[in-house]
This record gives structure tokens, sequence and C-alpha cells, in this order.
């Protein structure tokens, strides 16, 4: 099992846990908040839905993130760190809608007598607070990757050798697995609010909406696995279905907007963060798709040797696998005989 074994990994590991507990308890206060000041029959209104589910999404998102963090230190996985950073700067910006939407939300329902307009009043300093921490923990993951970047780098010269143009497939490699992850928590996040808020569960998109998501998490598993044993003809059938993702979203990106489109109004309680979601989500998956073919180019040219079952260490973990693992050099004063060294003959009588 891997730990931290130096003061950048520790560090890195450190503020994503300390922003991971904080965000996660002023979120579950707003969460418990907004759901105790509920009354009436206000489980038939949207809002009531619309914002328990962006907290359960932002709590998850969090929770992911500690996942990826320790995914990156254990691979050494520069541009899965620099991505995270990246992904902290995503949910800084969702902290920000998340925010209007909440204030959209109880001014709704307090106007049909659901829920007390105070309940703003107090929920508003956490939710503030939200951004501005994320906004610093940014900066310093931003630090921290730097000097990780320092850090990794002479592990992964020694892994891949030399060579500029195998470190170059090594780096599209990198950048592809790290892609796949976040295209994970992008597209579940997207596909959870519109189950939850849009769809009529009496309508067969919802069965086809939820039946995608076990589908999704098969295709983007497959393809690293495709990707690690360079099998084209898998790659080939993978870019095809991201080809049809990057088509779904789009379709479902102009439907939001179309103004005079059947389901216009019943995007309202989550057109800006279903958006947000969708756009980030069109550009992972271009970027994959690119990455992708990247990959499949490179397949055959020596790369598959560094990266199946590949596990990268520091020196102090190979010194430690080494102490645990050396057995005795009985020719340098260790063994039986004379001098302690064995003797180059045995018989058996």
């Amino acid at each position: 099992m891997y730990k931290p074994n130096s003061p950048w990994t520790w560090a890195f590991v450190g503020v994503s846990v300390v922003q991971a507990a904080i965000v996660l308890g002023f979120e579950a206060f707003a969460f418990a908040k907004f759901q105790s000041s509920l009354r009436g029959d206000s489980s038939n209104k949207s809002p009531s839905h619309t914002i328990p589910t962006f907290l359960a999404l932002y709590i998850f998102g969090f929770l992911y993130q500690l996942l990826l963090v320790y995914d990156a230190l254990r691979l050494k996985n520069t541009i899965q760190v620099i991505g995270l950073c990246i992904y902290n700067v995503g949910l800084l910006v969702y902290a920000a809608v998340q925010m209007d939407q909440i204030d959209e939300a109880i001014a709704q329902l307090s106007s049909t007598d659901h829920i007390d307009a105070s309940v703003w009043d107090e929920e508003k300093p956490f939710l503030i607070a939200i951004p501005c921490v994320i906004g610093l923990v940014t900066v310093l993951m931003a630090v921290i990757a730097w000097k990780l970047y320092d850090e990794f780098a002479w592990t992964i010269y020694k892994h891949i050798s030399a060579d500029l143009k195998m470190k170059r497939r090594y780096l599209t490699f990198q950048i592809y697995i790290a892609l796949l992850k976040f295209d994970f928590f992008f597209f579940l996040g997207f596909t959870i609010q519109f189950v939850v808020v849009v769809v009529d569960r009496s309508n067969i998109e919802f069965y086809l909406t939820i039946a995608a998501i076990p589908i999704t998490i098969i295709i983007l598993i497959m393809a690293g696995f495709f990707t690690r044993r360079e099998n084209t003809p898998g790659m080939l059938v993978t870019i095809t279905l991201y080809f049809a993702g990057l088509a779904y979203f789009l379709f479902k990106l102009a439907r939001m907007w179309q103004p005079n489109g059947p389901r216009y109004n019943l995007y309202n309680p989550v057109r800006r963060p279903l958006t947000t979601f969708a756009v980030i989500t069109v550009i992972l998956i271009v970027l994959t798709i690119v990455n992708a073919c990247m990959c499949t180019a490179n397949f055959g040219r020596g790369l598959k040797p560094h990266i199946t079952g590949r596990k990268m260490e520091s020196e102090e973990e190979k010194l430690a696998n080494h102490n645990m693992t050396e057995m005795p050099n009985y020719n340098y004063g260790y063994g039986p005989g004379p001098g302690g060294a064995m003797g180059s003959r045995m018989t058996i009588d």
C-alpha cells in the first residue's frame, strides 16, 4: 500500500484533506439547514430536489478528488497532479454557480411559503467561504504541484530512460489515463443532475440515461485496458464511442438553450450547473479523442513494457524493498568456510 514518502507528497495530501474537511463541513451544514427548513408539500417543487442534488454531487466531487490525489501520488503521475489543480478550479466555478442557484431556489420556495427566507441569511456566509477556501487551496496545490513535478521527473527519467521520443509517448499515455479519470466525474455529475431534476420517470429517456451510467464506466475501464495492452481494434471502437458521447452532450447542450424547445422550462432549475458540466465534459471528450488517437499511433513503438504492470519507486522505496528482500552474500564474509566464504563445490554423500 502506497504511503507518501516526501515532504511535498505529504503536503499535497495534507492540503487536499484539509480542503475536503472544511468544504464538506460547510456543505453538510447547508444541506442539513435547507432540508430541515422545508415545510408543506415542498417535495413536489423542483427547487427542493435541485439543491440537495447539487450539494450531494459537490460532496462526491471532493471525496473523488481525495481518491485521485492518492492515485496520482501512487503512480507518480505528474499530469494527473496538474489535472487536479485544474479540477479544483472547476470546483471553484461550481461553488459560485451553486451559491447563486441556492439563493434563487430559496427565493422561489419562500414565495410559496415552503421555506423561511431567513434560511438564506444563515447559509450565505458558509457558501461565500467555500469558494474562498477552494481558491486559496488551488494556489497552494499549484505551488506543491510544481515541486512534485521536479520530484517525479527524476523517477520517470530513471524508469523510461533518456530517450526523448519514449518520454513523449509516455507523457501522452499519462495525459490519456488522467483524462479518463476526470471524464468519469463530469459525465456522472451531468447525468445525475439530469436524471434527478429534468427527466420524467415515466419517459423511456429516464431508463436510457440510467443505463448509460454503467455502460460509460465499462467503456472508460476498457479504454485504459486497451491502451495498456496496445489493442488497436479495441481503441478504434472506443474512439467511435467517444464521438457518440460527444454528439450526445452537444445535443443536450443545444436542447437546454433552445428557447422554443418542448423541454425548455424543465431545464430552468439546473440550466446553469448542467451547462457548466456539459461544456467541461465536451472539452474533456475532445481532448480524450485527440490523446486516444495519439496513443494508438504510438502502439508497437516500445512503450508497452514500461506501462504494463508498471510500478515506479523512489529511492527510499527501493532501499526499503532491497533491505527486505536481499539474500545474504556469502562471498563476503557471511557464510561458512574460511573467511566466511562458502566453498565453490558442494558434494552429496
